[in-house]
């Protein structure tokens, strides 16, 4: 543990990726051990520090208070795939885990249409799932409106297009212009009002992701007000991180589409002995314990030491700790 004025124990952990993600080829946090169990705070680094406290806040609640009981003993899950050549996109598909579902990311800068469509195409060459894609507000209106209906017919049907566009203006357009169902992402976690989806009728569904939302209990607040079906998906974390999301995939009255969870995989090491990685297609409800964390370099672990302690000052000064972690704090 690095010295800090934090006042519970944590780890900083740090793996490369076995493949680029979402143009990130390391990826490191922090991991919290409190009285309810261990949890994880991991906000990318070009997010500030006020958006970054909810990912603490999340974590906090974890750690402190715990999860709500679930309803289910499993959580069905997707296999993702990078934006990788359809030979490595085929390699991954073959190692799915027993999942029928497949998420494809497209729009990735540097790369073109027909680079989305062969990817998806030698994807559906070798599996007869569900195909989503996911081009992270990668396009323009304009754009999407274009690549959306072509990109459909290589996948014989998407399921759905995940934050074609960056806002969501832009999402409502989309969805009124093509027959693809809409996921809205970005468009919810990090917007000053995740509420504007459901007023402009911009989105089929939303992607809940525990961390960026402020943790479990907020997102089922979120979640009953917005009265949208959920897709509760990773913020690329380790195990600790996916055991919060599939608290909240657990805790749903409902969950009638695979989740986003299965992305461990996409880490070269884990931080656990009992990584969550599905079988059958599923993720099993139950926690993870930080038990297996490798060492990371001096400049890595003070980095995250100085970035906890601003996130914690930041919460000090403006939310409610004792609420938020049940007395704890």
């Amino acid at each position: 543990m690095t010295a800090s004025s934090f006042p519970l124990p944590y780890r900083v952990y740090s793996t490369p990726m076995t493949t680029r993600f979402r143009r990130i080829d390391e990826r490191d946090g922090v991991l919290i051990e409190g009285p309810a169990g261990w949890a994880e705070v991991s906000p990318f680094w070009d997010y500030d520090i006020p958006e970054s406290s909810n990912w603490l806040a999340a974590a906090l609640e974890a750690a402190c208070i715990g999860y709500p009981e679930p309803v289910r003993e499993s959580i069905p899950v997707n296999v993702t795939v990078p934006a990788i050549t359809p030979e490595k996109a085929q390699g991954i598909i073959n190692r799915r885990g027993g999942c029928n579902t497949a998420k494809i990311k497209v729009a990735e800068k540097g790369q073109s249409l027909s680079d989305d469509v062969d990817r998806i195409r030698a994807v559906r060459e070798i599996f007869d799932g569900k195909i989503r894609i996911d081009a992270n507000g990668g396009w323009d209106e304009e754009t999407a409106i274009h690549n959306l209906p072509i990109l459909d017919r290589a996948a014989g049907g998407l399921e759905y297009a995940e934050q074609p566009v960056p806002t969501v203006e832009g999402l409502a357009r989309v969805r009124m212009a093509i027959n693809v169902p809409i996921a809205a992402d970005e468009s919810i976690r990090r917007a000053e009002d995740p509420y504007e989806v459901a007023r402009q009728d911009a989105a089929d569904l939303i992607i809940a992701k525990v961390q960026p939302l402020g943790g479990v209990n907020a997102y089922l607040n979120l979640a009953r007000e917005l009265n949208m079906p959920v897709v509760v998906s990773s913020a690329l974390e380790s195990s600790v991180g996916i055991a919060a999301g599939v608290a909240l995939a657990a805790s749903l009255p409902t969950l009638d589409h695979a989740c986003g969870l299965a992305t461990v995989q996409l880490f070269e090491r884990d931080v656990t002995t009992s990584s969550l990685l599905p079988t059958d297609g599923s993720l099993p409800v139950r926690p993870v314990t930080a038990d297996d964390v490798a060492p990371v370099s001096d400049e890595v672990a003070a980095r995250w030491g100085e970035r906890l302690d601003r996130m914690w000052q930041f919460l000090r000064e403006n939310r409610d700790l004792s609420a938020l972690t049940g007395g704890v704090l």
